[in-house]
């Protein structure tokens, strides 16, 4: 396994020219994304409270799917995720630390 890869051992799928379990759940899981990012979105320009909260609860229901549909595709080891260099997280922890003087006092 890739040192710089975080995996589970991947779940074996027939390949055919029929779509198999991975790739109904990638399917779904692009979805997801996809709509919670059209929700967040709409949240973010409802005028009506009412209206707000019932993207709210939808916004949500959708965010807890998508997170749900992640979490068995990397149980299954069909989502791996590259290991983050230290250097790399020292430079953004700095470079956004120094943002934060920038930040109106209240």
């Amino acid at each position: 396994m890739n040192q710089q890869k975080v995996q589970n051992p991947e779940t074996q799928v027939q390949k055919t020219p029929e779509m198999n379990d991975r790739d109904f759940l990638n399917d779904m899981l692009s979805t997801e994304k996809y709509m919670t990012q059209s929700y967040s979105t709409a949240l973010n320009e409802a005028s009506n409270q009412a209206f707000y909260q019932d993207l709210l609860a939808i916004f949500n229901e959708t965010q807890n799917m998508q997170r749900t549909m992640y979490n068995l595709m990397f149980k299954n080891g069909w989502y791996s995720l590259d290991k983050a260099d230290q250097n790399n997280i020292q430079q953004t922890n700095q470079q956004f630390s120094g943002y934060t003087n920038q930040f109106p006092v209240h």
